[in-house]
């Protein structure tokens, strides 16, 4: 399996003009290249299609340009984040009628970008990852009937991925309507009924916190002061029930905490790999996720750290940790 290092971490949670400013794009490919595990190395990366890394109406020139740089930097292109909130080019999903044209407008964009890299040939594999972009409690206002229209838009945005030769992953971040428990999320994947083209992207972060029921209570499949025999089985239950959808995956570690910024409410804490206070075991967890990934046409897998204070993102030694888990998860699968 090749093994990708995520560019968003230099983004998400980060403001111009404080002491977290945005990390260059430049600058995490660097540190990427720069980590080495006995002589192992990360295959590529995964973009954020947005500023101020990749501007999502960049020109074919420059965009071949970037290209050329990651290659040159020994690293291939693989999922793309499609720039669907508010805020960036889309809206909410189940928003009013102009939000859900932009969501689809974001992933006409994602879809022009991916056709330029990889008639380029830097990019070889990998999905447009997408969310709901619209928030849990105006979800809540109306759960079926917002569901129909995310199913409605994601089969919008599944017809325009399927004319470019793409497929859109779903991930399951609690704070957002419509995918904040594994319940709603099976629930929004059904109702889409797309299952060839919208899938579902699996964050061990994430998803740990479905377990918990962290904004939808009554989906919880653990209660806090769980033991180890409970904790295997209810992931079984987690897992084989979005499994089937998985088509992108993010290796993480979560401490059992929730963590806000912005918009990104009661969202899943990312832990370094080796926090003392993680509650996964990462590589046994990602197994669960990854049976028969190959089938589902899963080619590669990437770590996502996103929020990690800008003084651990500028660690060589928290890149390097980062890969030894990254290929123990590998051997694990």
């Amino acid at each position: 399996m090749k093994l990708h290092n995520a560019m968003w971490p230099g983004l998400v949670g980060k403001e111009p003009g404080t002491d977290h400013p945005p990390i260059p794009l430049d600058r995490m490919i660097e540190l990427t290249v720069n980590a080495s595990v006995n002589g192992r190395k990360f295959d590529g990366i995964d973009l954020f299609l947005f500023h101020p890394h990749t501007d999502p109406d960049i020109s074919e020139s420059d965009l071949r340009a970037m290209a050329d740089k990651i290659a040159a930097a020994g690293l291939s292109v693989g999922s793309l984040v499609a720039p669907v909130w508010p805020g960036t080019v889309g809206g909410s999903a189940f928003g009013s009628a102009e939000d859900r044209k932009n969501f689809v407008l974001a992933i006409e964009k994602a879809c022009r970008i991916a056709k330029i890299l990889n008639d380029h040939g830097v990019r070889k594999s990998g999905v447009l990852r997408i969310d709901t972009a619209g928030g849990v409690d105006a979800f809540l206002e109306d759960p079926a009937g917002n569901t129909k229209k995310i199913a409605e838009t994601f089969r919008e945005a599944g017809k325009i991925a399927q004319q470019n030769g793409e497929r859109l992953a779903a991930e399951g971040e609690i704070c957002w309507g419509g995918m904040h428990s594994w319940k709603a999320m099976l629930d929004t994947l059904e109702a889409t009924g797309m299952p060839e083209v919208v899938g579902f992207q699996a964050d061990l972060a994430h998803t740990y916190l479905y377990l918990m029921g962290y904004n939808a209570p009554e989906a919880a499949l653990l209660q806090p002061g769980y033991t180890d025999e409970e904790f295997w089985p209810a992931y079984k239950t987690l897992t084989d029930a979005l499994r089937p959808w998985t088509i992108d995956f993010h290796v993480a570690q979560n401490d059992g905490t929730v963590h806000g910024t912005g918009s990104h409410d009661k969202t899943g804490r990312h832990c370094p790999a080796d926090d003392p206070n993680g509650k996964l075991d990462i590589a046994k967890a990602s197994a669960y996720w990854l049976k028969d990934a190959d089938k589902r046409g899963i080619k590669h897998i990437c770590w996502d750290g996103c929020m990690f204070p800008n003084e651990t993102l500028e660690k060589q030694e928290t890149w390097n940790t980062i890969l030894g888990a990254m290929i123990k998860v590998d051997e694990a699968i």
